[in-house]
């Protein structure tokens, strides 16, 4: 879709446009030959009025009247799509999830759009919303406009699409007649066949370590991302948590490491108790370690050495003496040993700046510090996610060897296979919430329709 709206430039490859092939040097050249690309995410500025976010996204001559010439746009694409919305209020009153997309598609029709790519644009909504939304959609087909529906919700896809193509790993791997096809067909082609699985040490059944119950957490703008979400770990287990992105797993994985509070329910650590509203602090000397889905946001300080990026994690343990005066011998020395050991590649001196090193080492340097501690409880949110096979490797590795410790891992990843190599036990995340859970070995169709029937 980045190619198609003009953000990425194609290696290789043509898009063709009513029968001419076209270069498109950008979002503008997109907008010339009448391709617009309506994000997941709405890009709405919420201070203004719905009539000034959509005169920010056409800001050219036809508009020479500004607000005036706007409102009249607008009033005639609402009246074509029967929208009940009011131009002149500022945005934030129109901010319920389906009324937000109405304002995205009319912001793009106003220009001129008459081809529509809509990314995931139900993912906000309620069930109810969703349908009207497609239903609005599917006029705007019938009415010529070319529309291009990126969805995981088979159902939709049955439903409203005339066509289907169904892309796994960068690749087109069926084009179909959603009406002739089955949601059975359509899951396996999305998710892939089952592979055998790697060979596992039968786990023991250790005791309880992480026990989440009845979590729940609502954002700021009212969507509930939490849903009573529940499932418990036990020591020496991989319990991974599979999903299409969007349905909660990154604010369980903030929930479980302290970067936001739950609503309600509770986070029972063995031998701690209850600690979802307890400190980051207290969580790492309880023994958690954490391993962000994005790890230069999260998980390192770039602009500081390889040492103390590695040493901060034990500041606070007096590792290395007091915060006033730190014991800098130690830590380098530490730091040598956990390069070697944890096999950190293009790493010429440890005091070099952490932003350096290759995504698939910056990782390993953040494996090294949280696995330093021989932690109870890991919290790894997709954490092969951009490396390349010997870095995915090296971190699985990693993972493996604390489970043979004895560790509780969490495992959350949007890959699939990740999750069924890894993992003793399978939970399915959508809306929020658990919605099935699976054995070792697990049945790739079955996981793939759990997550998918309730998208």
């Amino acid at each position: 879709m980045n190619v198609a709206a003009g953000l990425y430039a194609p290696d290789a490859g043509s898009i063709v446009i009513d029968g001419v092939a076209v270069s498109l040097s950008g979002p503008a050249a997109a907008r010339q030959h009448a391709s617009v690309w309506c994000h997941q995410h709405f890009k709405l500025v919420k201070p203004f009025t719905v009539a000034e976010n959509v005169l920010l996204a056409n800001p050219g001559p036809h508009f020479s009247s500004g607000i005036r010439d706007i409102r009249a746009a607008i009033a005639k694409q609402v009246d074509a799509l029967k929208f009940a919305i009011d131009p002149r209020p500022p945005h934030r009153r129109h901010d319920g999830g389906r009324a937000a997309a109405k304002v995205e598609i009319i912001k793009v029709l106003v220009g001129g759009a008459k081809i529509l790519i809509l990314d995931e644009p139900t993912a906000v909504l309620t069930d109810a919303e969703a349908i009207g939304l497609l239903e609005i959609v599917q006029r705007l087909a019938r009415a010529g406009t070319t529309v291009v529906l990126v969805t995981h919700k088979l159902q939709d896809v049955k439903r409203f699409a005339d066509a289907v193509t169904i892309m796994r790993g960068g690749k087109t791997v069926a084009k179909l007649d959603p009406r002739q096809s089955s949601a059975e067909q359509l899951t396996e082609l999305t998710v892939g066949q089952t592979s055998a699985l790697p060979e596992r040490t039968p786990h023991l059944g250790g005791p309880t370590r992480l026990n989440v119950g009845a979590l729940s957490y609502t954002r700021g703008d009212g969507r509930t991302m939490l849903n009573n979400t529940s499932f418990y770990v036990r020591a020496g287990e991989i319990y991974g948590i599979a999903g299409v992105s969007g349905n909660g797993q990154a604010e369980l994985a903030e929930a479980l490491i302290g970067a936001i509070e739950p609503s309600s329910g509770e986070i029972w650590l063995d031998g701690t108790g209850d600690i979802s509203h307890a400190s980051q602090a207290k969580r790492r000397e309880a023994a958690i370690a954490a391993i962000p889905a994005d790890r230069y946001a999260y998980a390192l300080a770039g602009s500081l050495p390889i040492t103390d990026n590695l040493a901060v994690a034990q500041i606070r343990s007096g590792r290395y003496g007091s915060v006033i005066k730190l014991n800098r011998a130690a830590m380098r020395r530490d730091a040598i040993a956990a390069v070697r050991d944890y096999d950190v590649q293009g790493v010429h001196s440890i005091n070099q700046k952490a932003s350096l090193l290759s995504g698939g080492n910056a990782q390993k340097l953040v494996i090294a510090r949280e696995f330093n501690r021989a932690p109870e409880v890991v919290v790894a949110h997709s954490p092969s996610r951009g490396l390349d096979a010997r870095a995915c490797a090296a971190v699985h590795q990693s993972l493996i060897a604390a489970r043979e410790h004895g560790a509780a891992i969490v495992l959350i990843s949007e890959d699939l296979d990740e999750v069924l190599s890894l993992s003793d036990r399978i939970g399915v995340m959508s809306r929020g919430a658990i919605v099935g859970e699976f054995g070792r070995p697990a049945d790739r169709q079955a996981i793939g329709r759990a997550m998918v029937d309730h998208g």
